[in-house]
């Protein structure tokens, strides 16, 4: 029996290259005859780049309202009562200038950082940042800001703006942070 299967699969095999052989002669490829390239005796010209001077600002950065100490818009921070995550009402109208600047430039991204200050534990503070920081988000996206513009992390108590252990320093420490892309 095995000996059959050999047998056939050995013939379909001879079947199969005999199929696949021509008969037709095949003409020999052409040879085309080419003149050598002449050198090239100018050099390529190369590409002008502008000249920018760093030590001027930029016009674009001169007139941006994020950049603007008279505007609102460069106020980024909003801070918290103690243990509190809930916006203060103070800082609304920072918050409506932000939504209308986030409509009005879809491309704009807003990254908001939860702050809080040294008491309480690690894990604790972690979430009250957090909660801070979700707070001014969804704020933000009630006044139109669309959530694909906004992401919110929380630092807890790893980035205090005072590092004494007083009441006005802590305040200072409990604060969410609103850093457009390219700020962070």
């Amino acid at each position: 029996m095995k000996n059959r299967i050999i047998v056939v699969a050995v013939a379909s095999a001879l079947a199969l290259l005999g199929a696949c052989s021509t008969t037709e002669e095949q003409s020999p490829a052409k040879v085309e005859e080419r003149q050598p390239a002449r050198a090239q005796t100018q050099q390529p010209e190369k590409p002008r780049v502008a000249t920018v001077d760093v030590t001027k600002p930029r016009a674009a950065d001169a007139l941006s309202p994020l950049k603007d100490p008279k505007n609102i818009l460069s106020r980024r921070q909003v801070f918290f009562d103690y243990d509190k995550f809930d916006v203060k009402e103070e800082y609304r109208p920072l918050i409506e200038a932000h939504a209308k600047y986030l409509r009005e430039n879809p491309s704009a991204r807003m990254l908001i950082q939860g702050n809080a200050d040294e008491r309480g534990s690690r894990e604790y503070n972690v979430g009250l940042g957090q909660r801070r920081s979700d707070s001014v988000k969804k704020m933000l996206t009630l006044l139109g800001a669309r959530e694909s513009q906004l992401e919110s992390v929380s630092l807890g108590e790893e980035k205090p703006m005072c590092s004494e252990s007083n009441e006005g320093c802590w305040a200072k420490n409990r604060r969410g942070e609103l850093l457009y892309g390219g700020e962070y």
